[in-house]
């Protein structure tokens, strides 16, 4: 006796992330209504289609993937055929579908979205809980590098790793790997530079979930809006004709004012700076010259112990080279990876004076188990 085929499913002229979604939807256990249909797909797709013509382009598609043999109707309810379940499962990495579609959509859809389709099954479960799917994100829209699972912490070190690198215009040479050797609040301040608003986001926490946010592109931090931001951005690039996979936004540009405060450029027609920041910015070598310069002109001291303040180098770095765009805790970081490969050398203050003291606050860096306030000047 022969064993029917699978009929092949034919592309149709639809938004492939509508069909995806709609044929996620119809795979769990009980399958769907079309009211079912309309009702839990609606948050992903009305920021596009207004709700009749949702109801209109949902029936499109429904006929259209019963005609090609990937669904059935039953007494008004969907269920996958055979083909249509084999074209999922192969379209969302291969493995067993879960049974409930809010597993589909938590787990495999987002899986699919973040580009983790063929992801280790404990990794696959971590997309479920808020901090696995802020992870994801932030680990595919940073490129971030990171061993064993990405705790807060490990996430705080490699952001700030990729702040340094920015803060350099990316052109150090062989990369910074995962360590900056910055105290953790010193590093979470730097990370907190990449984000549109950049500050201090006070614990590694609070850093993860906003950063998550924005590169989402979602209003709360919370699984639920992450998910809804994703998805809804899928639906806007497959609607315009592009693949359905979502990749987070790449990061807002900052744009400084000329007040010196930080404003991410406006929505929906971004300001892009004339002449991006990052492209002035010296690599290592040219930052340490111009910081031993700047500091030979406002160190202290007597030959063979001179050395000057960090913010009065800040001050006159700032003054000469606006067109870096750089922060405080930038260029502080930037100071710190001077000193670690060499280039420069930093001094603490031993003896505080307490008529330097807003000098000795302001100038501080703290690298390690140290804090340093100078910048060693060699002749």
């Amino acid at each position: 006796m022969k064993t029917a085929a699978v009929p092949e499913i034919r592309a149709e002229p639809i938004a492939p992330a509508l069909r995806l979604l709609v044929l996620a939807r119809v795979a769990a256990e009980t399958g769907a209504t079309q009211s079912e249909l309309a009702r839990d797909l609606a948050p992903y797709v009305t920021h596009k289609l207004a709700p009749a013509e949702w109801r209109d382009t949902l029936a499109r598609v429904t006929t259209a993937l019963v005609v090609n043999g990937a669904m059935s109707m039953s007494r008004n309810r969907a269920e996958l055929t055979a083909a249509g379940r084999e074209m999922l499962v192969r379209e969302l990495g291969g493995k067993p579908l879960p049974k409930t579609w809010a597993e589909i959509r938590d787990v495999r859809i987002m899986a699919r979205m973040l580009g983790l389709e063929g992801a280790s099954v404990s990794r696959l479960k971590a997309l479920a809980k808020p901090d696995g799917l802020r992870a994801a994100i932030l680990v595919r829209a940073f490129a971030l590098k990171i061993k064993g699972a990405p705790s807060t912490a490990k996430l705080r070190q490699a952001l700030a790793t990729v702040a340094l690198e920015r803060a350099f215009g990316n052109k150090l040479k062989g990369g910074l790997g995962d360590r900056t050797g910055l105290a953790p609040k010193a590093g979470r301040l730097l990370a907190g530079q990449l984000a549109i608003r950049p500050r201090d986001f006070g614990t590694d926490g609070r850093l993860v979930a906003a950063l998550a946010a924005e590169q989402a592109g979602a209003f709360q931090p919370d699984a639920d809006s992450l998910r809804t931001a994703i998805l809804r951005a899928c639906v806007a690039r497959s609607l315009a004709g592009e693949p359905p996979r979502a990749a987070p936004p790449p990061p807002v540009a900052i744009v400084r004012n000329t007040s010196g405060a930080d404003a991410a450029s406006p929505k929906p027609e971004p300001v892009k700076p004339a002449r991006p920041a990052a492209a002035t910015r010296p690599d290592l070598a040219g930052f340490a010259h111009v910081v031993q310069s700047a500091a030979s002109a406002r160190a202290e001291g007597w030959p063979g112990n001179r050395k000057a303040f960090i913010s009065h180098v800040w001050s006159v770095v700032q003054e000469k080279h606006p067109e870096w765009g750089l922060t405080d805790i930038e260029f502080k970081a930037m100071l710190a990876e001077a000193h670690r490969t060499g280039h420069v050398v930093l001094a603490n203050a031993d003896l505080k004076d307490k008529k330097n003291m807003k000098d000795l606050q302001d100038s501080a860096v703290a690298y390690k188990n140290t804090v340093w306030h100078f910048v060693r000047v060699e002749t």
